[in-house]
């Protein structure tokens, strides 16, 4: 049975790697897709070939990151209620890993990812809540990481982030699941291959973060992941998903 059908599933961080690729995936099951970037062309190219395939798709430009735009992520919610009539299921996906050692200091890295990651997916669900509260039924589904359970070289902030995912995550399911009927789950990947090495700036953290990255799995992987999550029965909660490289060590 597919439990996909007609869900309308607004998508952060949609326009490329493991958002754009669950977005597609999620549309073949049926799936209304809200997808949600800041980037317009690959958005706009996002929507064009999940409509052009049978599917569909709106997008909509977001910063989750920004404080100011709070409000903008309050419109994303307020736009996909007004195109479909409620949300269904929020993906927080959008997100940043940038590797640097403590003794760097790189504050700038540090502050990226704090405002992505963490502020990043508070907005979100802070946008949607009030809706699935309404509803009385919904699906948060955070996209953790291997680094939310181990800790490696050089990701001591980025792991911090996610084990903040991990709380928050656990927090989510214990008030809204059982007191509310919402589900709260994660999915904690390790290494994708989407570029993000290249987005390192720290010159020692590029180095770790290429040599880890050598050893990446597909978007895809992770997308397949995301699926078998969502699609289960409103009495079934998938919590935690792991999706790990055969070779990764941390």
């Amino acid at each position: 049975m597919n439990h996909l059908q007609d869900k309308v599933v607004v998508i952060t961080g949609a326009s490329s790697g493991i958002g754009a690729v669950s977005a597609k995936a999620l549309s073949a099951r049926g799936a209304k897709i809200v997808a949600a970037a800041r980037g317009q062309g690959t958005l706009d190219q996002l929507v064009a070939d999940i409509n052009m395939t049978g599917g569909t798709a709106v997008a909509r430009l977001a910063d989750v990151a920004d404080a100011a735009d709070v409000v903008d992520m309050q419109a994303l919610a307020d736009f996909a209620v007004e195109r479909f009539g409620r949300i269904d299921v929020l993906v927080n996906n959008a997100g940043l890993m940038l590797f640097s050692f403590w003794k760097d200091g790189a504050m700038d890295d540090w502050n990226r990812m704090i405002d992505v990651n963490i502020r990043g997916y508070l907005n979100g669900v802070h946008a949607v809540l009030p809706v699935m509260l309404r509803q009385k039924a919904g699906h948060i589904l955070n996209m953790d990481s291997v680094a939310g359970h181990q800790v490696g070289d050089g990701a001591g902030v980025y792991s911090s982030t996610k084990f903040f995912v991990r709380a928050m995550t656990e927090s989510m399911r214990r008030e809204l699941g059982v007191r509310e009927g919402i589900k709260a789950s994660t999915i904690s990947p390790g290494v994708i291959d989407t570029g993000w090495a290249d987005k390192v700036t720290d010159p020692a953290g590029r180095k770790a973060a290429q040599e880890l990255n050598s050893i990446a799995i597909s978007p895809q992987s992770v997308a397949d992941a995301v699926v078998y999550a969502l699609d289960q029965p409103a009495d079934v909660t998938v919590n935690d998903l792991i999706i790990s490289p055969t070779r990764q060590s941390w």
